[in-house]
């Protein structure tokens, strides 16, 4: 690509296109050598990183077991009897105003005071719904799940002996 004053590239003072971070990957990121060994960017190699091992057998268990019980089932359900509920109001809320936004623009076109009309109080009403629905998300959380939830991320490492990897 020239540069638009008519100077070719190999022209002093023309643009280049050359990416120096393209040039050198991030030390050595992605780059192998014949060896296996990846480059660290400043002509010597390192080790390939290691690769995390899987959780042991017990973890799993203690994972399933938890995932199983009563008091995380019971986290699963209030979260669930909060959330759907909510998102089915919410979503059909927003599609109301968006339908009536289309199908019927005289009563959206209604004035209420002024410059004000009713499509602008329910887009307001979108906003105001939106910051109601986060506050009572983060109410019902705390009020309904959070102590549930750490005590069972409590007895969950306890059981692991603190190693979550």
């Amino acid at each position: 690509m020239d540069k638009q004053d008519g100077r070719s590239v190999g022209e002093p003072g023309a643009l280049r296109l050359d990416d120096p971070w393209y040039d050198d990957l991030a030390s050595g990121w992605g780059e192998l050598d014949d060896a296996g060994e990846t480059t660290d960017g400043w002509g010597g190699t390192q080790p390939p990183p290691s690769v995390p091992e899987p959780r042991s057998a017990p973890h799993d268990e203690v994972y399933l077991a938890v995932q199983r019980s009563a008091a995380f089932q019971e986290v699963r359900r209030r979260y669930r009897r909060f959330v759907l509920p909510g998102t089915v109001v919410f979503l059909g809320w927003y599609l109301a105003y968006v339908i009536a936004a289309t199908a019927a623009p005289d009563l959206m076109a209604h004035r209420v005071a002024g410059a004000l009309n009713v499509a602008m109080l329910a887009g307001l009403g979108q906003f105001a719904t939106t910051f109601l629905l986060t506050w009572a998300y983060a109410r019902h959380a705390r009020l309904r799940r959070d102590s549930a939830a750490l005590d069972i991320r409590w007895e969950t490492q306890e059981l692991t002996g603190g190693n979550t990897r």
